[in-house]
């Protein structure tokens, strides 16, 4: 496996292209294909990648060894935290060790900028990735609403993973 950053033009089409792939499948039974199509054009079209690349996030890919995608995933760094905004993988390729590994790599990241935590959001309703990042040592912070336009909420819950602990001992 893997991860690249990337700013590229053509990588960023192809994140759009895995996004117009990945969520349709997924999100549509929980959200519908009227906020999917939305949210796609909003977050994922790219444009929208374009500007929040702009805006300080970060886009990497994820390959396999014979370069093939297998999804992205997207953060922007916080003063003490990285928001972690998009993690996503091909259908055929979960429940193969392949998210596990991005979210360690991720935290190793976090922890080289001395990060504390990861924070991330989640679909209510997306029970899978919510058992997969419990399972990972992530906890559950609340929930969180947010209205992203045109009559459509995100009802997500908030959660995070510390990875980085301070030193507190003083001189």
């Amino acid at each position: 496996m893997q991860i690249t950053e990337t700013t590229e033009m053509a990588s960023l089409k192809q994140i759009s292209m895995l996004a117009s792939r990945i969520w349709p499948q997924h999100y549509t039974p929980l959200i519908g294909e009227a906020q999917v199509d939305y949210m796609l054009d909003k977050f994922q079209s790219l444009p929208a990648i374009c500007r929040q690349i702009e805006q300080g996030y970060h886009y990497f890919l994820i390959r396999d060894t014979d370069q093939a995608p297998l999804g992205y995933f997207a953060f922007i760094l916080k003063p003490e935290e990285l928001f972690l905004s998009k993690i996503y993988l091909l259908a055929q390729h979960r429940g193969k060790g392949y998210g596990r590994k991005t979210l360690l790599w991720i935290e190793s990241q976090a922890r080289k900028m001395r990060k504390k935590r990861i924070v991330l959001t989640v679909n209510k309703n997306n029970s899978s990735s919510i058992k997969f990042y419990e399972h990972c040592g992530f906890v559950n912070a609340g929930a969180r609403i947010q209205d992203i336009g045109n009559g459509f909420i995100m009802d997500d819950y908030q959660m995070g993973k510390y990875v980085h602990k301070t030193n507190a001992r003083t001189k």
